[in-house]
């Protein structure tokens, strides 16, 4: 075989070869699969609901209906009405101190806050005119993801001062002056954005003096609940949850 054969010989093994291997090559070949993993929708409540923040409120209510003390059953009364009627007007400048973040499964996701408020009350029906207090207490909200409402049901419980007219003569108003405050309370929030909100709820309202008039002068209490508005904003610069 001369020389030039051969050489042709080779070459042409040599173009056999390369397809092959190059075939076996690729046959080794993984595919690249990539697999998304699926994300989170972002909440724009978490701008809005965090551990820290804290807000002025500024509420206000008028409690016309009277009712029998709803804890009778605890103090081992009969769920009777005093004769004598009471409209409250309550003026709640409040401070509001988010304890934590959004939490929670389903339904009860949401966050708490704590309460403390300075309770200016105007008495436009009953003998008595005027009471002051010191209230401290907790707001659950209850936040659906990405809903600028959320309801709530919120508790307050505080001491003050009435100008109490049972000591006076008049029959079924208060025994005395210093006197307790409970409150119970629910309703709905709205956030026009991460500063500004609104709520509007049904609060009721106990006044007594814990049988601390007694027996000298009868402890009636007064029970009358209605609704409330308030407009909450926040205090100092926003946080956002991420981290918080």
């Amino acid at each position: 075989m001369t020389e030039r054969k051969l050489k042709l010989l080779t070459l042409a093994l040599a173009s056999l070869t390369l397809p092959v291997m190059s075939m076996g090559q690729d046959s080794n070949a993984q595919p690249q699969v990539e697999v998304s993993q699926p994300q989170k929708t972002a909440d724009f409540n978490d701008e809005i609901y965090y551990r820290n923040k804290l807000e002025y409120s500024q509420e206000l209510g008028v409690l016309p209906v009277n009712i029998p003390f709803v804890f009778d059953v605890f103090v081992g009364d009969d769920y009777t009405q005093k004769p004598l009627h009471y409209t409250l007007v309550p003026i709640f400048p409040s401070l509001r101190w988010h304890m934590g973040k959004l939490n929670g499964p389903g339904i009860l996701r949401g966050n708490t806050d704590l309460t403390l408020t300075l309770s200016l009350t105007a008495i436009p029906r009953g003998p008595e005119t005027h009471y002051e207090a010191f209230d401290l207490g907790f707001r659950r909200n209850f936040v659906h993801r990405n809903w600028r409402t959320a309801p709530y049901f919120e508790t307050r419980t505080g001491a003050g001062f009435i100008n109490a007219q049972g000591p006076h003569g008049v029959a079924y108003a208060q025994g005395q002056d210093f006197t307790f405050t409970l409150m119970v309370g629910s309703g709905v929030r709205y956030n026009f954005n991460p500063r500004y909100s609104m709520a509007i709820g049904c609060s009721y309202m106990h006044v007594s003096n814990l049988y601390m008039s007694e027996p000298k002068y009868t402890n009636n209490g007064i029970n009358v609940y209605g609704p409330m508005v308030g407009f909450n904003m926040r205090i100092g610069k926003p946080r956002h949850s991420s981290g918080q």
